[in-house]
């Protein structure tokens, strides 16, 4: 019985260790992935003109290094290419407003997002992306509207859900103020 708790303790600790490990080794493999991805596209794209699936790509790739400017060029660039679907073009749109509003460009955001609603009027994240940026240049009734929309074509979109209630909340104590 006194020996047995070391040895509990010890079990439970190599057990942690190697659930670490594999979260660690999952993570490399992933990041060297993305570099691999990523240096293969940068070679491609500098000596070559690229797909629209490629730019789209390497665009990601910088949206996920939080490398808006880079971002904004290859997804630019995806929307020029000759090859890029119609139905594709709404995802596009929608990390190119990304990018724009990563850096605060709320108004470039909103093109954006508009362009890939109009492509796509059923694109939720879009939507929501929209709603979030009327958000921040505080025109609350439009991005009120916005939930709406994505709410009426997914009603279990929890984003939509918390940010309408959110944004309800703030409208009603400024009615009441106003009544009384």
């Amino acid at each position: 019985m006194e020996n047995s708790f070391p040895v509990l303790y010890i079990s439970l600790l190599l057990g942690l260790l190697a659930i670490a490990a594999i979260v660690i080794f999952r993570q490399i493999l992933k990041t060297r992935r993305t570099e691999s991805a990523l240096t293969r596209l940068q070679n491609k794209l500098a000596k070559e003109k690229g797909t629209a699936q490629e730019y789209y790509e390497l665009g990601s790739i910088y949206l996920d290094k939080k490398l808006f400017a880079q971002s904004v060029n290859a997804l630019q660039k995806a929307l020029k290419a000759d090859d890029l679907p119609e139905s594709e073009a709404a995802v596009v749109y929608n990390a190119l407003g990304f990018a724009y509003f990563a850096q605060e460009q709320y108004d470039l955001a909103i093109r954006q997002y508009k362009d890939a609603v109009k492509l796509d009027p059923k694109y939720v994240t879009a939507l929501n992306n929209l709603g979030h940026a009327y958000e921040r240049k505080q025109l609350t009734a439009q991005a009120l509207e916005m939930y709406d929309q994505a709410l009426a074509i997914e009603p279990q979109n929890d984003t939509a859900k918390r940010r309408s209630d959110s944004l309800r909340k703030r409208l009603v104590p400024s009615a009441e103020a106003q009544k009384g």
